[in-house]
Protein backbone atom coordinates (compact mmCIF):
# COMPACT_ATOMS: atom_id res chain seq x y z
CA UNK A 1 0.00 0.00 0.00
CA UNK A 2 2.77 2.49 1.16
CA UNK A 3 4.41 2.11 -2.93
CA UNK A 4 0.87 2.59 -4.18
CA UNK A 5 0.52 5.71 -2.49
CA UNK A 6 4.55 6.97 -3.07
CA UNK A 7 3.99 6.36 -6.52
CA UNK A 8 0.44 7.99 -6.70
CA UNK A 9 1.80 10.79 -4.80
CA UNK A 10 5.00 11.17 -7.70
CA UNK A 11 1.87 11.59 -10.04
CA UNK A 12 0.34 14.61 -8.01
CA UNK A 13 3.62 16.60 -8.32
CA UNK A 14 3.62 16.27 -11.82
CA UNK A 15 0.11 17.64 -11.81
CA UNK A 16 0.91 20.50 -9.71
CA UNK A 17 4.08 21.17 -12.29
CA UNK A 18 1.95 22.70 -14.71
CA UNK A 19 0.19 24.46 -12.80
CA UNK A 20 2.33 26.22 -11.51
CA UNK A 21 3.56 26.85 -14.58
CA UNK A 22 0.34 28.04 -15.44
CA UNK A 23 0.32 30.70 -12.66
CA UNK A 24 3.35 31.95 -14.28
CA UNK A 25 1.36 32.87 -17.89
CA UNK A 26 -1.21 34.00 -16.53
CA UNK A 27 0.65 36.86 -14.72
CA UNK A 28 1.68 37.66 -17.87
CA UNK A 29 -1.05 37.74 -20.06
CA UNK A 30 -1.89 41.21 -19.08
CA UNK A 31 0.86 42.11 -21.89
CA UNK A 32 -2.67 41.23 -24.14
CA UNK A 33 -0.37 39.52 -26.45
CA UNK A 34 -0.68 35.39 -25.09
CA UNK A 35 -4.64 36.07 -24.41
CA UNK A 36 -5.39 33.91 -27.26
CA UNK A 37 -2.74 31.40 -26.25
CA UNK A 38 -4.16 30.90 -22.79
CA UNK A 39 -6.95 27.94 -23.61
CA UNK A 40 -4.06 26.87 -25.79
CA UNK A 41 -1.83 26.65 -23.01
CA UNK A 42 -3.71 24.68 -20.60
CA UNK A 43 -4.09 22.01 -23.08
CA UNK A 44 -0.41 21.51 -23.56
CA UNK A 45 0.26 21.56 -19.89
CA UNK A 46 -2.17 18.81 -19.45
CA UNK A 47 -0.31 16.86 -22.00
CA UNK A 48 2.47 17.27 -20.17
CA UNK A 49 1.37 16.13 -16.83
CA UNK A 50 -0.73 13.33 -18.78
CA UNK A 51 2.53 12.17 -20.03
CA UNK A 52 4.89 12.74 -16.72
CA UNK A 53 2.08 10.64 -14.89
CA UNK A 54 2.28 7.97 -17.15
CA UNK A 55 6.36 7.54 -17.29
CA UNK A 56 6.25 7.20 -13.86
CA UNK A 57 2.98 4.48 -13.11
CA UNK A 58 2.54 1.82 -10.77
CA UNK A 59 1.85 -2.02 -11.94
CA UNK A 60 -0.67 -3.30 -10.17
CA UNK A 61 -1.36 -6.69 -12.78
CA UNK A 62 -0.11 -7.95 -15.72
CA UNK A 63 -0.59 -5.21 -19.08
CA UNK A 64 -2.63 -2.92 -15.97
CA UNK A 65 -0.81 0.46 -14.94
CA UNK A 66 -2.01 2.40 -12.66
CA UNK A 67 -1.36 6.52 -12.47
CA UNK A 68 -2.96 9.98 -11.92
CA UNK A 69 -3.30 10.58 -15.72
CA UNK A 70 -7.23 11.05 -15.64
CA UNK A 71 -6.69 14.16 -13.28
CA UNK A 72 -4.99 16.45 -15.86
CA UNK A 73 -7.34 15.20 -18.78
CA UNK A 74 -10.25 16.01 -16.96
CA UNK A 75 -8.77 19.13 -15.85
CA UNK A 76 -7.95 19.70 -19.43
CA UNK A 77 -11.31 19.02 -21.43
CA UNK A 78 -12.96 20.89 -18.65
CA UNK A 79 -10.66 24.39 -18.86
CA UNK A 80 -9.47 23.76 -22.31
CA UNK A 81 -10.43 24.67 -26.20
CA UNK A 82 -13.68 23.11 -27.23
CA UNK A 83 -10.96 20.35 -29.22
CA UNK A 84 -9.34 19.69 -26.16
CA UNK A 85 -11.32 16.80 -25.72
CA UNK A 86 -10.02 15.06 -29.04
CA UNK A 87 -6.43 16.63 -28.70
CA UNK A 88 -6.25 14.90 -24.91
CA UNK A 89 -8.11 11.43 -25.94
CA UNK A 90 -6.10 10.97 -29.01
CA UNK A 91 -2.31 12.02 -27.26
CA UNK A 92 -3.05 9.63 -24.14
CA UNK A 93 -4.26 6.67 -25.89
CA UNK A 94 -1.08 6.85 -28.55
CA UNK A 95 1.63 7.19 -25.48
CA UNK A 96 -0.46 4.27 -23.77
CA UNK A 97 0.34 2.46 -27.45
CA UNK A 98 3.64 3.62 -27.80
CA UNK A 99 4.77 2.55 -23.71
CA UNK A 100 2.58 -0.83 -23.25
CA UNK A 101 1.55 -2.29 -26.42
CA UNK A 102 -1.60 -3.81 -27.03
CA UNK A 103 -2.99 -4.99 -23.88
CA UNK A 104 -5.76 -5.40 -21.21
CA UNK A 105 -5.18 -1.93 -19.82
CA UNK A 106 -5.00 -0.63 -23.40
CA UNK A 107 -8.78 -1.36 -23.80
CA UNK A 108 -9.86 -0.82 -20.55
CA UNK A 109 -8.39 2.95 -21.16
CA UNK A 110 -10.36 3.41 -24.26
CA UNK A 111 -13.84 2.25 -22.97
CA UNK A 112 -12.89 4.40 -19.30
CA UNK A 113 -11.36 7.92 -21.44
CA UNK A 114 -13.43 7.92 -24.33
CA UNK A 115 -16.84 7.52 -22.31
CA UNK A 116 -15.66 10.32 -20.17
CA UNK A 117 -14.32 12.77 -23.45
CA UNK A 118 -17.85 12.64 -24.16
CA UNK A 119 -19.30 13.21 -21.02
CA UNK A 120 -16.69 15.81 -20.68
CA UNK A 121 -17.27 17.33 -23.63
CA UNK A 122 -20.60 17.99 -23.06
CA UNK A 123 -20.36 19.05 -19.17
CA UNK A 124 -17.53 21.67 -20.29
CA UNK A 125 -20.42 23.86 -21.82
CA UNK A 126 -21.45 24.60 -18.76
CA UNK A 127 -18.56 23.90 -16.32
CA UNK A 128 -16.92 27.39 -16.37
CA UNK A 129 -20.36 29.45 -15.10
CA UNK A 130 -20.84 27.45 -12.24
CA UNK A 131 -19.95 28.38 -8.83
CA UNK A 132 -16.62 27.35 -6.78
CA UNK A 133 -18.60 24.66 -4.64
CA UNK A 134 -20.77 23.56 -7.77
CA UNK A 135 -17.03 22.83 -9.43
CA UNK A 136 -15.79 20.91 -6.92
CA UNK A 137 -18.41 19.13 -6.21
CA UNK A 138 -18.89 18.58 -10.41
CA UNK A 139 -14.79 17.75 -10.59
CA UNK A 140 -15.44 15.39 -8.10
CA UNK A 141 -18.44 13.39 -9.36
CA UNK A 142 -16.97 13.25 -12.69
CA UNK A 143 -13.83 11.86 -11.71
CA UNK A 144 -15.62 9.23 -9.53
CA UNK A 145 -17.68 8.24 -12.02
CA UNK A 146 -14.47 8.20 -14.22
CA UNK A 147 -13.13 5.31 -11.26
CA UNK A 148 -16.21 3.93 -11.57
CA UNK A 149 -15.70 2.61 -15.18
CA UNK A 150 -12.46 1.67 -14.59
CA UNK A 151 -13.31 -0.79 -11.70
CA UNK A 152 -15.91 -2.02 -13.63
CA UNK A 153 -14.69 -2.60 -16.80
CA UNK A 154 -11.92 -3.83 -15.28
CA UNK A 155 -13.32 -6.69 -12.95
CA UNK A 156 -16.27 -7.66 -15.23
CA UNK A 157 -14.81 -7.48 -18.97
CA UNK A 158 -11.20 -8.41 -17.99
CA UNK A 159 -11.33 -10.27 -15.21
CA UNK A 160 -8.79 -8.12 -12.59
CA UNK A 161 -8.54 -9.22 -9.78
CA UNK A 162 -7.57 -6.64 -6.82
CA UNK A 163 -8.09 -5.92 -3.46
CA UNK A 164 -10.66 -3.85 -2.18
CA UNK A 165 -8.37 -1.83 -0.33
CA UNK A 166 -6.12 -1.13 -3.10
CA UNK A 167 -9.47 0.42 -5.16
CA UNK A 168 -10.31 2.51 -2.45
CA UNK A 169 -6.75 3.33 -2.15
CA UNK A 170 -6.86 4.91 -5.46
CA UNK A 171 -10.23 6.25 -5.44
CA UNK A 172 -9.55 7.85 -2.45
CA UNK A 173 -6.03 9.85 -3.78
CA UNK A 174 -7.80 10.34 -7.54
CA UNK A 175 -10.82 12.49 -5.64
CA UNK A 176 -8.63 14.39 -3.53
CA UNK A 177 -6.12 15.01 -6.08
CA UNK A 178 -8.86 16.00 -8.70
CA UNK A 179 -10.42 18.47 -5.94
CA UNK A 180 -7.05 20.23 -4.86
CA UNK A 181 -6.12 20.72 -8.42
CA UNK A 182 -9.36 22.28 -9.60
CA UNK A 183 -8.89 24.39 -5.94
CA UNK A 184 -5.63 25.33 -7.08
CA UNK A 185 -6.92 26.50 -10.83
CA UNK A 186 -9.91 28.43 -9.90
CA UNK A 187 -7.63 30.22 -7.09
CA UNK A 188 -5.23 30.76 -10.35
CA UNK A 189 -7.89 31.91 -12.25
CA UNK A 190 -9.59 34.24 -9.31
CA UNK A 191 -6.33 35.93 -8.99
CA UNK A 192 -5.69 36.74 -12.76
CA UNK A 193 -9.40 38.55 -12.19
CA UNK A 194 -8.61 40.36 -9.53
CA UNK A 195 -5.56 41.70 -10.99
CA UNK A 196 -7.05 41.96 -14.29
CA UNK A 197 -9.91 44.43 -11.89
CA UNK A 198 -7.85 46.06 -10.33
CA UNK A 199 -5.42 47.00 -13.31
CA UNK A 200 -8.38 48.34 -14.99
CA UNK A 201 -9.82 50.47 -11.80
CA UNK A 202 -6.23 51.79 -11.85
CA UNK A 203 -7.13 53.39 -15.71
CA UNK A 204 -10.46 54.54 -14.84
CA UNK A 205 -9.05 56.55 -11.81
CA UNK A 206 -6.40 57.93 -13.91
CA UNK A 207 -8.97 59.06 -16.25
CA UNK A 208 -11.45 60.14 -13.54
CA UNK A 209 -9.24 62.38 -12.08
CA UNK A 210 -7.93 63.60 -15.25
CA UNK A 211 -11.62 64.58 -16.62
CA UNK A 212 -12.43 66.00 -13.10
CA UNK A 213 -9.41 68.38 -12.99
CA UNK A 214 -9.71 69.83 -16.62
CA UNK A 215 -13.11 69.49 -17.98
CA UNK A 216 -13.98 72.78 -16.77
CA UNK A 217 -11.04 74.78 -17.57
CA UNK A 218 -11.19 73.48 -21.08
CA UNK A 219 -14.96 73.55 -22.12
CA UNK A 220 -14.95 77.32 -21.18
CA UNK A 221 -12.64 78.62 -23.75
CA UNK A 222 -14.37 75.82 -26.05
CA UNK A 223 -17.82 77.54 -25.99
CA UNK A 224 -16.22 81.45 -25.94
CA UNK A 225 -14.93 80.20 -29.36
CA UNK A 226 -17.84 78.86 -30.39
CA UNK A 227 -20.15 81.99 -29.26
CA UNK A 228 -17.40 84.48 -31.47
CA UNK A 229 -17.84 81.51 -34.24
CA UNK A 230 -21.75 82.08 -34.40
CA UNK A 231 -21.35 85.86 -34.40
CA UNK A 232 -19.40 85.51 -37.30
CA UNK A 233 -21.79 83.17 -38.86
CA UNK A 234 -24.48 84.99 -38.53
CA UNK A 235 -22.83 88.36 -40.12
CA UNK A 236 -20.89 86.56 -42.87
CA UNK A 237 -22.06 86.84 -46.17
CA UNK A 238 -19.92 84.69 -48.28
CA UNK A 239 -21.38 81.32 -48.46
CA UNK A 240 -17.87 79.75 -48.92
CA UNK A 241 -16.55 81.43 -45.67
CA UNK A 242 -19.67 80.63 -44.35
CA UNK A 243 -19.73 76.53 -44.99
CA UNK A 244 -16.32 76.93 -43.21
CA UNK A 245 -17.57 78.52 -40.16
CA UNK A 246 -20.49 76.19 -40.09
CA UNK A 247 -17.95 73.28 -39.86
CA UNK A 248 -15.63 74.43 -36.95
CA UNK A 249 -18.65 75.33 -34.79
CA UNK A 250 -20.09 71.35 -35.85
CA UNK A 251 -16.15 70.25 -34.64
CA UNK A 252 -16.59 72.50 -31.37
CA UNK A 253 -19.94 70.89 -30.91
CA UNK A 254 -17.89 67.27 -30.84
CA UNK A 255 -15.18 68.66 -28.73
CA UNK A 256 -17.60 69.59 -26.51
CA UNK A 257 -19.55 66.30 -26.52
CA UNK A 258 -16.27 64.37 -26.13
CA UNK A 259 -15.46 67.09 -22.71
CA UNK A 260 -19.26 66.07 -21.70
CA UNK A 261 -18.17 62.58 -21.39
CA UNK A 262 -15.55 62.84 -19.72
CA UNK A 263 -17.25 64.88 -17.07
CA UNK A 264 -20.16 62.60 -16.74
CA UNK A 265 -17.47 59.71 -16.04
CA UNK A 266 -16.24 61.51 -13.23
CA UNK A 267 -19.24 62.23 -11.65
CA UNK A 268 -21.17 59.10 -12.13
CA UNK A 269 -23.29 59.27 -9.30
CA UNK A 270 -26.96 60.52 -10.35
CA UNK A 271 -27.87 64.66 -10.04
CA UNK A 272 -31.34 64.09 -9.69
CA UNK A 273 -32.75 61.02 -8.36
CA UNK A 274 -36.63 60.50 -9.57
CA UNK A 275 -38.70 57.57 -10.11
CA UNK A 276 -37.52 56.15 -13.74
CA UNK A 277 -39.89 54.04 -15.57
CA UNK A 278 -38.14 51.85 -17.61
CA UNK A 279 -40.85 51.08 -20.28
CA UNK A 280 -40.85 54.80 -20.98
CA UNK A 281 -37.66 55.56 -21.52
CA UNK A 282 -36.81 52.83 -23.20
CA UNK A 283 -39.53 53.98 -25.80
CA UNK A 284 -37.56 56.45 -25.76
CA UNK A 285 -34.38 55.38 -26.61
CA UNK A 286 -36.21 53.23 -29.80
CA UNK A 287 -37.66 56.58 -30.82
CA UNK A 288 -34.62 58.28 -30.62
CA UNK A 289 -32.75 55.88 -32.02
CA UNK A 290 -34.90 54.67 -35.28
CA UNK A 291 -33.75 56.69 -38.05
CA UNK A 292 -30.35 55.53 -37.30
CA UNK A 293 -31.48 51.79 -37.76
CA UNK A 294 -33.24 52.61 -40.84
CA UNK A 295 -29.85 53.87 -41.99
CA UNK A 296 -28.37 50.94 -41.38
CA UNK A 297 -31.00 48.51 -42.46
CA UNK A 298 -31.33 47.58 -38.64
CA UNK A 299 -34.67 47.06 -37.15
CA UNK A 300 -35.43 47.56 -33.34
CA UNK A 301 -38.05 45.08 -31.42
CA UNK A 302 -39.03 45.95 -28.21
CA UNK A 303 -40.81 42.90 -25.66
CA UNK A 304 -41.70 44.02 -22.60
CA UNK A 305 -44.83 42.03 -21.70
CA UNK A 306 -46.62 43.18 -18.47
CA UNK A 307 -43.99 45.57 -16.88
CA UNK A 308 -44.66 48.80 -18.75
CA UNK A 309 -45.24 50.37 -14.82
CA UNK A 310 -41.39 48.81 -13.63
CA UNK A 311 -39.16 51.66 -12.29
CA UNK A 312 -36.33 52.14 -10.64
CA UNK A 313 -34.32 55.35 -8.67
CA UNK A 314 -31.92 57.26 -10.91
CA UNK A 315 -31.26 60.19 -13.10
CA UNK A 316 -33.58 59.81 -15.74
CA UNK A 317 -31.35 61.58 -18.49
CA UNK A 318 -28.35 59.59 -17.49
CA UNK A 319 -30.28 56.11 -17.97
CA UNK A 320 -31.55 57.60 -21.45
CA UNK A 321 -27.66 57.90 -22.53
CA UNK A 322 -26.34 54.47 -20.91
CA UNK A 323 -29.07 52.68 -22.83
CA UNK A 324 -28.29 54.81 -26.24
CA UNK A 325 -24.87 54.31 -26.11
CA UNK A 326 -25.56 50.50 -26.06
CA UNK A 327 -27.98 50.09 -28.27
CA UNK A 328 -26.28 52.56 -30.77
CA UNK A 329 -22.87 50.05 -30.71
CA UNK A 330 -25.37 47.69 -31.17
CA UNK A 331 -26.88 49.25 -34.30
CA UNK A 332 -23.63 50.11 -35.74
CA UNK A 333 -22.49 46.16 -34.83
CA UNK A 334 -24.35 45.66 -38.48
CA UNK A 335 -23.04 46.80 -41.29
CA UNK A 336 -25.70 45.08 -43.45
CA UNK A 337 -28.47 45.06 -41.27
CA UNK A 338 -30.03 42.89 -38.90
CA UNK A 339 -32.23 43.39 -35.57
CA UNK A 340 -31.46 44.41 -32.02
CA UNK A 341 -33.95 43.05 -29.47
CA UNK A 342 -34.49 44.70 -26.27
CA UNK A 343 -36.00 42.86 -23.83
CA UNK A 344 -37.40 43.96 -19.95
CA UNK A 345 -38.20 41.33 -17.16
CA UNK A 346 -39.18 42.23 -13.93
CA UNK A 347 -38.68 40.21 -11.02
CA UNK A 348 -39.00 41.70 -7.89
CA UNK A 349 -36.50 42.58 -6.58
CA UNK A 350 -34.33 43.50 -9.76
CA UNK A 351 -35.35 44.42 -12.97
CA UNK A 352 -33.43 43.14 -16.02
CA UNK A 353 -33.66 44.73 -19.12
CA UNK A 354 -31.03 42.64 -22.01
CA UNK A 355 -30.50 44.44 -25.36
CA UNK A 356 -29.31 41.80 -27.96
CA UNK A 357 -28.07 42.36 -31.65
CA UNK A 358 -26.82 40.24 -34.37
CA UNK A 359 -23.55 42.20 -35.00
CA UNK A 360 -19.72 40.53 -35.55
CA UNK A 361 -20.14 39.69 -31.87
CA UNK A 362 -16.94 39.60 -29.44
CA UNK A 363 -14.17 37.27 -27.90
CA UNK A 364 -13.91 36.84 -24.27
CA UNK A 365 -10.85 39.37 -24.05
CA UNK A 366 -12.63 41.67 -25.82
CA UNK A 367 -15.52 41.61 -23.30
CA UNK A 368 -13.22 41.76 -20.49
CA UNK A 369 -12.15 45.35 -21.53
CA UNK A 370 -15.14 46.77 -22.63
CA UNK A 371 -15.20 49.86 -20.50
CA UNK A 372 -11.89 50.55 -20.41
CA UNK A 373 -10.85 54.07 -21.50
CA UNK A 374 -9.68 54.04 -25.51
CA UNK A 375 -10.79 50.37 -25.82
CA UNK A 376 -12.93 50.70 -29.20
CA UNK A 377 -14.00 48.04 -31.71
CA UNK A 378 -15.09 50.85 -34.69
CA UNK A 379 -12.65 52.34 -36.90
CA UNK A 380 -13.30 55.22 -35.64
CA UNK A 381 -14.78 55.85 -31.81
CA UNK A 382 -12.58 56.94 -28.60
CA UNK A 383 -14.52 54.13 -26.54
CA UNK A 384 -15.80 57.10 -24.56
CA UNK A 385 -19.07 55.57 -24.96
CA UNK A 386 -19.30 52.51 -23.43
CA UNK A 387 -16.87 53.74 -20.69
CA UNK A 388 -19.55 56.28 -19.19
CA UNK A 389 -22.55 54.05 -20.09
CA UNK A 390 -20.65 51.14 -17.65
CA UNK A 391 -20.05 53.89 -15.42
CA UNK A 392 -23.64 55.79 -15.55
CA UNK A 393 -25.23 52.01 -14.40
CA UNK A 394 -23.04 51.47 -11.69
CA UNK A 395 -23.11 54.61 -10.49
CA UNK A 396 -27.58 54.29 -10.55
CA UNK A 397 -26.49 50.82 -8.53
CA UNK A 398 -27.55 49.02 -11.35
CA UNK A 399 -24.84 45.58 -12.77
CA UNK A 400 -24.03 44.82 -16.17
CA UNK A 401 -22.84 41.56 -18.02
CA UNK A 402 -21.78 40.89 -21.61
CA UNK A 403 -22.20 37.94 -23.38
CA UNK A 404 -21.44 37.32 -27.24
CA UNK A 405 -20.32 34.78 -30.02
CA UNK A 406 -18.40 36.05 -32.72
CA UNK A 407 -19.83 36.31 -35.91
CA UNK A 408 -23.16 35.59 -34.35
CA UNK A 409 -24.39 38.01 -31.41
CA UNK A 410 -23.77 40.24 -28.67
CA UNK A 411 -26.20 40.15 -25.31
CA UNK A 412 -25.77 43.18 -22.78
CA UNK A 413 -27.64 42.31 -19.55
CA UNK A 414 -28.58 45.24 -17.25
CA UNK A 415 -30.03 44.65 -14.01
CA UNK A 416 -31.02 48.00 -11.89
CA UNK A 417 -33.33 47.10 -8.37
CA UNK A 418 -36.80 47.67 -8.46
CA UNK A 419 -38.19 50.28 -5.82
Amino acid sequence: MAIITKDLLINFLFILLPLLLLQMFYLRKFVYKIDNLKDTLVTILCMVSIILCMLFPFSVADGLYWDLRRIPFIIGILYGRKNTAFILLSFMLFIRLMLWGVTDGLYISIVTFTSMAIILRYVARYYLKMSLEKKLWMSGLLVLLSTQVTYFTSTMLFNVNLTNKMWIEYFVITIVGTLMATLLIEMIRMNSDLLEKVMKAEKLEVVSHLAASISHEVRNPLTTCKGFLQLSYEEEKSPEIKQYLGTAIQELDRATDIISDYLTFAKPAPEKVEKVFIFQEVEKVVNVLTPLANMHGVQLFTNWGENEQSYISGDRKKFEQSLINIVKNGIESMPKGGKVQINIFADYPVVRIEIRDEGKGMTQQQINRLGEPYFTMKNTGTGLGMMVSFSLIKGMGGQIKVDSEVGRWTSFMIEFPMT
